[in-house]
């Protein structure tokens, strides 16, 4: 007799269970869809409730009203732990995958979440990466300068503070909306790591350099003396390195105006007093490579110090025009000419 109660009451069970999927699958099954007409992109700046995302839904006519929303979640016993980020709703889409494309994956995204145009470019430090990447992704200026220069984070990545800005490699990326200050960086570091590959390290040792950061100073030195003509970076790199090869001082103007931060922004006249300036950087008063980057660098400019010009030249100056373009020399004394006749066509065309 026990044993009967027992079956009959283990067939009830199993009864409601099939009863209970066959309604929760019929209803994930149904033809329930959203009611926007056309496509809708979506930015969630915060993980919302399942209310919270409901409402943002009915106010973006993607459902007819919340609770659209909020009954087939609770009644068919989906989880409503939804992330932040970009999403793309086409129209007509179906509440089970709607429902399904907020929810969280193990990496802490949407389901459908979509990446985010991320693009920098022209900084000259860590804070401009700041206020370029907290356009185009959830962290904050503050908060992605504060992890980048934290001592933790650079003795994690092996750079120091000088060195920081060779781990951004400045170009267009694709990266989720929703990413944090520490995301940020890692994905940079995972890309730093990807460009230098084995075989543009052994380009790097045949240079004579020892790290990846003093290509990158040099590459930063060489952008900075050559923005507009990329056809001249290989030549200005050669110049440079033979500079090195021969214990000269690289006497580059970008590195001392680097020292005056913005008070020499747009002087093209530069003058011995603009020169006569303590600090780390100025090439005209240390030896060798300064401690790191003048600015953050294209990989073009990088691959174009690992592959020097063979050149014997020693000197630059920018030609009398406004082509952007170097009058180069391996002579001391055809460089003072070239340098009389600029100055002197700046002062024509009243250039200060």
């Amino acid at each position: 007799m026990f044993k009967r109660i027992l079956l009959i009451g283990f067939l009830v069970v199993v009864c409601l269970v099939v009863w209970k999927w066959d309604r929760i699958k019929g209803f994930l099954n149904k033809d329930v869809r959203t009611t926007n007409p056309t496509e809708v992109k979506l930015l969630l700046r915060e993980e919302p409730s399942l209310e919270e995302l409901a409402q943002i839904l009915t106010e973006e006519g993607i459902i007819s009203a919340p609770e659209v929303l909020t009954s087939f979640v609770k009644e068919n016993g989906l989880t409503s732990n939804y992330a932040a980020g970009k999403y793309v709703i086409l129209s007509g889409t179906l509440l089970a995958d709607l429902v399904h494309g907020f929810e969280k994956n193990d990496e802490g995204h949407g389901f459908a979440e979509v990446k985010v145009k991320v693009v920098f470019n022209r900084c000259r430090d860590i804070y401009d990466v700041g206020a370029q990447i907290s356009k185009c992704i959830l962290a904050d200026s503050a908060s992605i300068v504060d992890y980048a220069l934290d001592p933790a984070t650079l003795s994690k990545y092996g750079f120091t503070r000088e060195q920081l800005p060779a781990l951004f490699i400045p170009d267009s990326y694709e990266m989720y909306f929703d990413l944090t200050a520490e995301a940020f960086v890692s994905e940079m570091a995972a890309i730093f790591r990807s460009y230098w590959t084995e075989e543009r390290k052994q380009k790097m040792t045949d240079i004579g350099f020892s790290s990846p950061s003093q290509v990158v100073t040099l590459a930063s030195i060489v952008y900075s003396e050559q923005g507009k003509v990329p056809e001249e970076w290989p030549v200005i790199a050669g110049l440079y390195l033979n500079r090195l090869k021969k214990g000269m001082r690289l006497q580059s103007d970008p590195t001392f105006k680097f020292c005056w931060g913005d008070k020499l922004e747009g002087v093209q006249r530069l003058l011995a007093k603009h020169r006569d300036i303590d600090c780390p950087y100025n090439t005209y008063k240390i030896d060798g490579l300064p401690p790191g980057p003048i600015c953050l660098v294209p990989k073009e400019v990088v691959n174009a110090v690992l592959e020097p010009s063979d050149v014997n030249y020693l000197y630059m100056c920018a030609k009398p025009d406004f082509s952007g373009e170097h009058n180069f020399t391996a002579s001391d004394a055809q460089h003072i000419r070239n340098a009389r006749i600029y100055q002197n066509w700046l002062s024509k065309n009243n250039m200060r």
